[in-house]
């Protein structure tokens, strides 16, 4: 083994590994500096939690000659068995090192070892990665090598670990930062935010197609339903609208309640307007056929719910809004406060569906007129269109 080499990997990582600015890459130059170094390794993965409302962590997979692979790992993985049995489950649990030789019989108590085992490996070794703020992750290595690792092999790995663990949680950091900005304030939100565009009254224009939609009935819903019921329904809800959104290009920009508040980005090149305007047409009637299959069990009766959508073209205001140290990164406009006043219209004209002139005329024969309906707050009357498939509600 060479000794020197690892002195220099330690270095490199102490450095900052300022070659590797993504973790994946991180990785596969961590691991390609010790097989260089002289240690044998078949494959090497670290396992590291995040701060997420949906996932309780990431794995990154290194095998010679291949890309990083990365997964994620739902929150219920904690409880499963096969987590609670695994090698990784009992360090994140003992805060411990963990090794086996894979001839030694105690390791074929463990059915992870098992796989490895059958790729033909010989010794594997699992090492906490602690970070400052006491929470425990994990780096295994598994080799090949006859005999497995050597004593020398093994203490250069663990010396690494030390500057191996902060980098690893500077990387965590960060995704768990731009993570809970995509989830909390969408996508381009976050990506705005994390590029520095935080100043109160920082807003640019920007054309869309804008989408918002109401729940009916919900006043009424919350009225004679317990407050944990009603959380339950509104996130059943929205998980008609959000991936069908999302999906078709949406950015998810708030809810309000019941209600949700969605852009699809027109670009200034690139995008044609009516490619854009098909695809929320295509998310609204997702939507539309989720919310309409969707159903609640409460006690003997079944709760079915309906919902409006309303669909515009203009321009908006998108940046952030609020106070000196309290800000919201949202769409503010005229073309807004329409879209708004048009879902309003949804139930009167027993229609899920209805969209401004601007945005029917993008859409060609997907839309019939409704005809004309004066708008609170605006001068002139509003022409109202509906999608032509659509049944009344």
């Amino acid at each position: 083994m060479d000794e020197r080499a690892i002195q220099e990997l330690r270095e490199w990582l102490i450095d900052g590994a300022r070659s590797a600015p993504m973790s994946p890459e991180f990785l596969r130059q961590v691991c390609e500096r010790v097989v260089a170094a002289g240690i044998s390794l078949w494959r090497v993965a670290a396992f590291v939690r995040t701060l997420h409302p949906d996932v309780y962590g990431r794995r990154f997979l290194w095998r010679p000659g291949a890309e990083v692979v990365v997964t994620s790992a739902d929150l219920d993985i904690e409880e499963s068995p096969d987590f609670i049995n695994n090698p990784v489950g009992i360090v994140y649990r003992s805060g411990r090192e963990l090794r086996y030789r894979l001839d030694d019989p105690e390791s074929q108590h463990v059915p992870f070892l098992d796989e490895m085992r059958a790729e033909g490996a010989t010794d594997y070794i699992a090492l906490p990665l602690k970070f400052t703020d006491g929470s425990i992750h994990v780096v295994s290595w598994t080799t090949r090598q006859d005999g497995g690792f050597t004593e020398q092999q093994l203490a250069a790995l663990r010396s690494i670990i030390p500057p191996f663990s902060l980098l690893g949680e500077i990387f965590a950091l960060r995704r768990t930062a731009a993570s809970l900005l995509d989830t909390y304030v969408g996508n381009q939100a976050g990506e705005r935010i994390m590029a520095g565009q935080i100043r109160r009254g920082h807003a640019e224009a920007m054309q869309a197609a804008i989408w918002l939609s109401d729940l009916r009935g919900f006043t009424a819903l919350s009225d004679r339903l317990s407050p944990e019921i009603v959380v339950d329904i509104l996130n059943r809800y929205f998980d008609c609208q959000v991936p069908a959104i999302r999906q078709h290009g949406g950015e998810i920009l708030k809810f309000m309640g019941d209600g949700l508040l969605a852009v699809f980005p027109i670009a200034k090149e690139g995008d044609h307007l009516g490619e854009v305007c098909g695809r929320v047409v295509a998310a609204a009637r997702l939507a539309r056929a989720n919310v309409l299959d969707m159903h609640y069990p409460n006690g003997e009766a079944i709760e079915r719910f309906r919902f409006g959508v309303a669909l515009h073209i203009g321009s908006v205001l998108f940046g952030n809004i609020g106070g000196s140290n309290r800000l919201d990164f949202t769409c503010i406009g005229p073309a807004v406060n329409l879209a708004a006043r048009l879902e309003k219209l949804t139930s009167r004209l027993h229609r899920i569906v209805v969209a401004s002139e601007a945005f029917a005329g993008s859409c060609g024969a997907d839309f019939v007129d409704l005809g004309e309906f004066p708008i609170a707050g605006f001068a002139a009357a509003q022409r109202v269109f509906g999608l032509r498939d659509e049944m009344t509600s």
